[in-house]
């Protein structure tokens, strides 16, 4: 089996080449050096198969000419834009690597002892960091797992919409109703159904009492009685809401409503297509046996990191997700440990959710969290130990194509003892 582990690559010989990239919207830059600082000055080509065809004969051609065997190419982490580019090269007999940003800022100062950023001067840059070994592997998740990928960020990008959607019609209610939103939380099912057929104080009042307080009984299932159907109608009758420019306010606010529903049943979609996915990959039984880890954080776990089994060790699986500790000590000074949060953001998102999950009265890390807590530790770095354990689980289970077992070392010991 193929291992890929996300650590620095270290050129060690002379028959390798590197080849970097300034990756652009439109125009991206490239460059290639070998060891013996044989060199092709930095070059533009476009985002077309063409340029990328003659890209790679420059690379080829400079390949034949000094005698040289693998080519390392690499480039910035830069979003979409490399995306195309890397399917290119992924079909070719390459090694793809990444620079992170952040080096490249940091390295970019000892090239003419200067700040100065152009696309000519990036490409050497990158090529630079790459020398010195500071380059990582690129991983890209393939086929299904790719599909969870690409489901679990626009699942990301949808929520983050209709959250902004939410505080929108929040401001809105603030202005004609502000009582409402005293009395109802905007997130409830009762409430958007009132927003959506009943949003002005004069709607409420019109309906009754009676009425509003069925209405409100059956949408929300018995869970809003008599009590809060009243507060609600008293406060329609004496709101201090606007009443002029109110008609083209309802009309956005119905507008945003319509668009908030849509919202749902498209991420509801999504959820669907994820489980559907988890269907043809066997792992996914792993991870979620274990307690309050569902369909969700099953998909973008398996989406960011794709085959489990091709990392060696739980460090390299950290260090991807951006949850390997570091310290700044000097001297006597012995600083605290942090997450570096340079790794994939939406892996640690969804862990911190299901450790916050796991923590609670039936999850499987209470009593480790209450431990913790007893310890002195902070709530929130608990929640990221807590995070880190998960993460070391699934990578286990993963690995070992097992299921989760309640209480299994104390089962051990049981073992061992008898």
């Amino acid at each position: 089996m193929i291992r890929i582990k996300t650590k620095k690559l270290r050129i060690v010989n002379g028959k390798k080449f590197i080849v970097s990239i300034d990756i652009g919207k439109n125009i991206h830059y490239g460059y290639i050096r070998d060891l013996n600082n044989n060199e092709v000055k930095p070059f533009p080509f476009h985002n077309t198969l063409k340029s990328f065809q003659e890209f790679w004969g420059k690379i080829s051609y400079f390949q034949k000419e000094h005698g040289l065997e693998e080519a390392v190419i690499g480039y910035e982490s830069s979003g979409p834009y490399a995306e195309p580019l890397c399917e290119f090269l992924r079909k070719k007999p390459v090694k793809l690597v990444q620079v992170n940003p952040m080096h490249t800022k940091r390295v970019k100062e000892l090239e003419g002892n200067s700040p100065n950023k152009t696309d000519r001067k990036d490409p050497r840059v990158i090529a630079d960091i790459i020398q010195l070994g500071h380059a990582l592997t690129v991983i890209v998740p393939e086929g299904t797992a790719a599909e969870l990928r690409r489901l679990t960020h626009t699942r990301e990008r949808e929520i983050k919409v209709q959250t902004a959607d939410k505080n929108r019609l929040q401001k809105l209610m603030y202005v004609i109703f502000p009582e409402f939103l005293r009395i109802l939380k905007i997130s409830l099912k009762s409430a958007m159904f009132l927003m959506k057929h009943y949003p002005a104080p004069e709607d409420i009042v019109e309906i009754g009492c009676e009425s509003l307080c069925k209405i409100l009984k059956k949408v929300s299932r018995g869970k809003i009685g008599y009590q809060q159907a009243e507060e609600l109608f008293k406060a329609a009758r004496t709101s201090v809401g606007i009443t002029h420019g109110k008609k083209s306010i309802l009309i956005e606010i119905r507008h945003i409503v319509a668009k908030i529903e849509n919202e749902e049943v498209f991420i509801k979609r999504l959820e669907t297509m994820m489980e559907e996915y988890l269907s043809q990959i066997p792992s996914s039984k792993s991870i979620r046996s274990i307690p309050g880890i569902g369909v969700i954080t099953t998909a973008g776990m398996i989406g960011e990191v794709g085959d489990f089994r091709k990392f060696k060790t739980i460090s390299e699986i950290m260090k991807l997700a951006g949850f390997n500790l570091f310290e700044v000590s000097s001297g006597l000074h012995t600083g605290q440990r942090h997450i570096s949060k340079r790794g994939r953001p939406v892996m640690r998102k969804l862990l911190y959710y299901a450790a916050v999950n796991a923590v609670k009265s039936y999850g499987i890390m209470h009593d480790n969290y209450h431990l913790m807590l007893d310890k002195g530790k902070p709530k929130t770095k608990a929640l990221i130990a807590i995070a880190r354990k998960l993460l070391k689980l699934i990578f286990a289970l993963s690995r070992d194509n097992s299921m989760y077992v309640e209480q299994y070392n104390s089962s051990r010991k049981r073992i061992v003892a008898a």
